[in-house]
């Protein structure tokens, strides 16, 4: 567990702000609603990351927790830099002792549909608890 934290119990949720992260959030609210906890929004970047670029993930994730805020859910925003999204995840739903992990998942083309990501796969495998995934609608 990491030194400063508490155990926060919840829905841990992968987000990118894509199609399939938003989708991913809105399912995450959802469940988070239906069973009175918290969401954690869980961000991955690299290490080596431009600084241009985290200050537009860092926009996006101050607008994200604004709208949670409206909504009236209790969150937490972690950006993390450990690079690899699976491990993140993993890593806070074990911390945190999840209810559920949340992640997007992309629309496949059928020969795509054979090979699953490997980061859905290991979060699949490898989370701690039950592992929701869905995909963005038809308009995205």
């Amino acid at each position: 567990m990491a030194v400063g934290r508490e155990r926060v119990m919840g829905i841990v949720v992968g987000y990118l702000a894509t199609p399939e992260g938003r989708a991913a959030l809105a399912a995450a609210v959802d469940e988070a609603h239906k069973r009175s906890t918290t969401v954690v929004v869980v961000v991955s970047t690299r290490p080596d990351e431009p600084a241009e670029q985290r200050a537009t993930v860092e926009a996006e994730l101050a607008s994200v927790a604004a709208d949670l805020d409206r909504d009236h859910t209790p969150h937490e925003i972690r950006l993390l830099d450990g690079g690899d999204v699976a491990d993140d995840l993993i890593g806070t739903a074990e911390e945190i002792d999840a209810e559920l992990v949340v992640i997007g998942l992309r629309r496949r083309s059928p020969v795509g549909k054979l090979i699953l990501g490997a980061n859905a796969q290991r979060v699949l495998f490898d989370a701690p608890c039950p592992v929701l995934t869905v995909k963005p609608g038809p308009t995205g």
